[in-house]
Protein backbone atom coordinates (compact mmCIF):
# COMPACT_ATOMS: atom_id res chain seq x y z
CA UNK A 1 0.00 0.00 0.00
CA UNK A 2 1.30 3.68 -1.18
CA UNK A 3 -0.55 6.11 1.16
CA UNK A 4 0.69 9.33 2.70
CA UNK A 5 -0.83 11.76 5.00
CA UNK A 6 0.99 15.32 5.40
CA UNK A 7 0.37 18.07 7.55
CA UNK A 8 2.78 21.00 7.43
CA UNK A 9 3.05 24.46 5.83
CA UNK A 10 3.72 25.67 2.23
CA UNK A 11 7.13 27.07 1.96
CA UNK A 12 6.44 29.16 -1.13
CA UNK A 13 3.01 30.05 -3.13
CA UNK A 14 2.05 26.89 -5.21
CA UNK A 15 3.42 27.23 -9.61
CA UNK A 16 -0.12 26.40 -11.72
CA UNK A 17 0.54 25.38 -14.83
CA UNK A 18 -1.04 22.94 -17.95
CA UNK A 19 -0.02 20.62 -19.55
CA UNK A 20 0.74 20.89 -23.22
CA UNK A 21 -1.48 19.03 -25.13
CA UNK A 22 -4.32 18.01 -23.01
CA UNK A 23 -4.62 21.46 -21.50
CA UNK A 24 -4.46 19.33 -17.87
CA UNK A 25 -3.92 21.76 -14.37
CA UNK A 26 -0.86 20.78 -12.73
CA UNK A 27 0.61 22.51 -9.26
CA UNK A 28 3.51 22.11 -7.92
CA UNK A 29 4.06 23.25 -4.06
CA UNK A 30 7.05 22.05 -0.91
CA UNK A 31 5.43 21.74 1.98
CA UNK A 32 7.15 21.83 5.65
CA UNK A 33 6.82 19.03 7.73
CA UNK A 34 8.09 19.10 11.02
CA UNK A 35 9.41 16.15 12.34
CA UNK A 36 6.72 14.41 15.12
CA UNK A 37 9.49 13.74 18.14
CA UNK A 38 12.49 16.31 16.99
CA UNK A 39 10.83 19.72 16.69
CA UNK A 40 13.60 21.53 15.99
CA UNK A 41 13.80 19.01 11.99
CA UNK A 42 11.70 19.95 9.91
CA UNK A 43 11.79 17.95 6.40
CA UNK A 44 10.96 19.31 2.74
CA UNK A 45 8.21 17.44 1.07
CA UNK A 46 7.60 18.26 -2.90
CA UNK A 47 3.85 17.83 -3.77
CA UNK A 48 2.38 17.82 -7.23
CA UNK A 49 -1.48 17.55 -7.80
CA UNK A 50 -3.58 17.41 -10.82
CA UNK A 51 -6.80 18.68 -12.14
CA UNK A 52 -9.54 20.44 -10.15
CA UNK A 53 -7.38 20.10 -7.16
CA UNK A 54 -4.16 21.33 -8.71
CA UNK A 55 -6.30 24.54 -9.69
CA UNK A 56 -8.17 24.67 -6.40
CA UNK A 57 -4.46 24.81 -4.29
CA UNK A 58 -3.18 27.41 -6.13
CA UNK A 59 -6.05 29.82 -6.17
CA UNK A 60 -7.06 29.32 -2.45
CA UNK A 61 -3.66 28.79 -0.39
CA UNK A 62 -0.49 30.70 -0.09
CA UNK A 63 2.79 30.38 1.40
CA UNK A 64 2.89 29.50 4.95
CA UNK A 65 -0.42 28.19 4.88
CA UNK A 66 -1.15 25.10 6.60
CA UNK A 67 -2.87 22.25 5.15
CA UNK A 68 -3.43 18.40 5.13
CA UNK A 69 -3.11 16.41 2.28
CA UNK A 70 -3.49 12.51 1.12
CA UNK A 71 -1.75 11.24 -1.41
CA UNK A 72 0.92 8.96 -2.84
CA UNK A 73 4.81 8.65 -3.37
CA UNK A 74 5.78 8.76 -6.90
CA UNK A 75 9.15 7.85 -8.07
CA UNK A 76 10.56 8.96 -11.44
CA UNK A 77 13.66 10.16 -13.62
CA UNK A 78 14.24 12.52 -16.53
CA UNK A 79 17.05 13.67 -18.30
CA UNK A 80 18.22 16.75 -17.76
CA UNK A 81 19.73 18.94 -20.72
CA UNK A 82 23.54 18.46 -19.71
CA UNK A 83 22.08 14.90 -20.28
CA UNK A 84 22.71 13.37 -16.81
CA UNK A 85 19.76 11.34 -15.32
CA UNK A 86 17.76 12.66 -12.91
CA UNK A 87 15.61 11.27 -10.33
CA UNK A 88 12.44 12.85 -8.51
CA UNK A 89 10.50 11.69 -5.90
CA UNK A 90 7.34 13.67 -4.78
CA UNK A 91 3.89 13.31 -3.25
CA UNK A 92 0.85 13.01 -5.59
CA UNK A 93 -1.88 14.68 -3.89
CA UNK A 94 -4.99 13.38 -3.58
CA UNK A 95 -6.85 15.38 -1.71
CA UNK A 96 -6.49 18.15 0.49
CA UNK A 97 -8.28 19.86 3.86
CA UNK A 98 -7.62 23.08 5.06
CA UNK A 99 -6.28 23.58 8.56
CA UNK A 100 -5.29 25.82 10.93
CA UNK A 101 -5.16 29.46 9.58
CA UNK A 102 -2.28 31.03 7.59
CA UNK A 103 1.43 32.51 9.10
CA UNK A 104 0.51 36.09 8.50
CA UNK A 105 -2.94 35.72 10.29
CA UNK A 106 -5.18 36.89 7.09
CA UNK A 107 -8.74 36.83 7.36
CA UNK A 108 -8.83 34.01 5.05
CA UNK A 109 -9.09 31.07 7.55
CA UNK A 110 -11.90 28.64 5.88
CA UNK A 111 -12.53 26.90 9.19
CA UNK A 112 -13.42 29.76 11.40
CA UNK A 113 -10.45 29.40 13.61
CA UNK A 114 -10.94 25.65 14.22
CA UNK A 115 -7.37 23.85 14.27
CA UNK A 116 -9.41 20.43 13.71
CA UNK A 117 -9.91 18.94 10.11
CA UNK A 118 -12.15 20.66 8.00
CA UNK A 119 -14.02 18.20 5.46
CA UNK A 120 -14.90 19.49 1.98
CA UNK A 121 -17.20 17.71 -0.05
CA UNK A 122 -16.41 17.20 -3.79
CA UNK A 123 -18.50 19.10 -5.54
CA UNK A 124 -17.63 19.37 -9.27
CA UNK A 125 -19.30 23.20 -9.44
CA UNK A 126 -17.79 24.54 -6.34
CA UNK A 127 -15.13 27.16 -6.77
CA UNK A 128 -12.74 25.29 -4.26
Amino acid sequence: MNKVILIGRLTKDPELSYAPGSGNAVCRFTMAVTRPFKKDETDFIGCVAFGKTAENIAQYLTKGRQLAINGNIRTGSYDAKDGTRRYTTNVNVETFEFIGSSNNNSSDNFNNGNDEFTEIPYDPDAPF
